[in-house]
């Protein structure tokens, strides 16, 4: 049987008693999207910090880049359990723990004078904490308080946020490296992550633990434990798909993300082609963050997906081939900025329509794992490679083999609810 769309999981304010301005819809959607850009605006500017801190204490490319790769691989290990916290106690407390440690790390990174001291903040601190106050918990908290009719565009809008804290960050962390050094930069950003935290009380929603049990549609299944929300969902053919494919999403982004700005400075370009390219990326991802949201209104989500994989496939192609110069990388930019985080709306949306928002959180959270063991390879492969061989070739091509395989993969994703047995009748 086809289960309902579920609701929102905060209940209706008591009759007479008018909704705070702070949790209508619109005003949710305002918060959120700052929490997603404010938090994705540092992560998004760590390459343009590898060239001056490699350079002042004279480390290789690959310890910068296992850093970040630990970043990334802690950022999708956290994401479950931050989300399984989140479903059941509610995300107030998961958000505020995270951008404490969020900012926590840049200031350890910005202090990190020896490999360990950057492993621990620009990798284990600040993945931990991304994993708990980063978009993804941002679009649950958004499937969890909103109504029906908002979630498309809000999915869309949150992700996109993301892509304006992209498009904003990079440009002024250049020009506060220039002028203040990259350690006041670190220390800058980790002081706007804590500027979110007055964000966290618009976002609050309850856990199941405060209601008791009780799930708000018969896509929720009442009595349904975490082990048996985790065990359905990795026996349903799609989910796993849909996990499996996502990993090309991280791969893809987290290489570019990190390695783009010292590439660009290898084949002789300005510092500041390499900032403006990731600027172009943000700003282009949010016209198609929020294009995606939608279009899965209007053709199926797996379709849309695999257009996305190939798509990107066809960019990097393009890019790896065509003569170098500021005009192609920037174009680069805006090309595979459409197709950024465009996944994200139809994944979570999938994620979403299978399995209800009970336990949403915490099953995006396990996609977005896959997502991030990708992010993980692609920022270590990247170092490993060039200290290598001297070159990023072939981690780009890597990137074109995956997206053409994550676009079949998404093709036979069934866009239905799990199929559940009604519940015993008890007497």
């Amino acid at each position: 049987m086809n289960s309902p769309s579920p609701a929102s999981s905060t209940p209706p304010a008591p009759a007479g008693q008018a909704v705070p301005w702070w949790r209508t819809p619109e005003a949710l959607i305002v918060c959120g999207c700052l929490m997603a850009l404010i938090t994705f605006g540092p992560r998004a500017s760590a390459g343009l910090f590898q060239v001056p801190m490699t350079t002042e204490y004279g480390w290789s490319r690959e310890i910068f880049s296992l850093s970040l790769a630990i970043q990334n691989l802690l950022w999708g290990v956290g994401q479950p359990f931050a989300g399984a916290i989140a479903d059941r106690y509610g995300t107030m407390r998961v958000f505020i723990v995270g951008l404490l440690m969020y900012a926590l790390g840049l200031v350890v990174m910005a202090y990190a004078s020896t490999p360990w001291m950057l492993h621990l903040g620009g990798g284990v601190l600040i993945g931990f904490g991304l994993s708990a106050c980063s978009f993804n918990v941002v679009l649950a908290a958004f499937a969890k308080l909103l109504p029906d009719s908002w979630k498309p565009i809000a999915l869309g809008a949150g992700t996109a946020a993301g892509s304006f804290g992209q498009f904003f960050y990079p440009p002024i962390g250049n020009i506060l490296i220039d002028s203040m050094g990259w350690q006041m930069a670190l220390l800058i950003f980790a002081l706007t992550v804590l500027a979110a935290l007055p964000l966290t009380l618009a976002l609050a929603t309850r856990g199941t633990s405060s209601q008791g049990g009780a799930a708000t549609s018969a896509a929720n299944l009442p009595n349904q434990t975490i082990a048996q929300a985790l065990a359905e969902a990795f026996r349903h053919r799609s989910y796993v798909l849909l996990v499996i494919g996502f990993f090309t999403c991280g791969f893809q982004l987290a290489f570019i993300t990190v390695h783009m700005p010292a590439y660009l400075k290898d084949i002789s370009m300005p510092a500041w082609v390499g900032a403006w390219t990731l600027a172009a990326i943000g700003l282009a991802n949010a016209f198609g963050s929020l294009g995606s949201g939608w279009i899965m209104q209007r053709m199926p989500k797996r379709h849309l997906l695999a257009w996305i994989y190939l798509g990107r496939a066809v960019v990097i192609t393009v890019f790896i081939l065509v003569p170098p110069s500021p005009a192609t990388a920037l174009m680069f930019g805006v090309a595979i900025g459409v197709l950024w985080l465009s996944t994200v709306p139809p994944t979570s949306a999938l994620v979403m329509l299978m399995f209800g928002t009970r336990y949403m959180a915490m099953l995006y959270g396990f996609a977005f794992f896959s997502h991030q063991v990708g992010g993980f390879l692609g920022v270590l492969l990247g170092g490993m490679l060039y200290e290598a061989t001297g070159s990023y070739l072939v981690v780009w091509w890597i990137s074109v083999a995956l997206g053409v395989a994550s676009a079949l993969i998404n093709l036979p994703i069934v866009e239905k609810p799990v199929v559940r047995q009604p519940e015993p009748q008890t007497a």
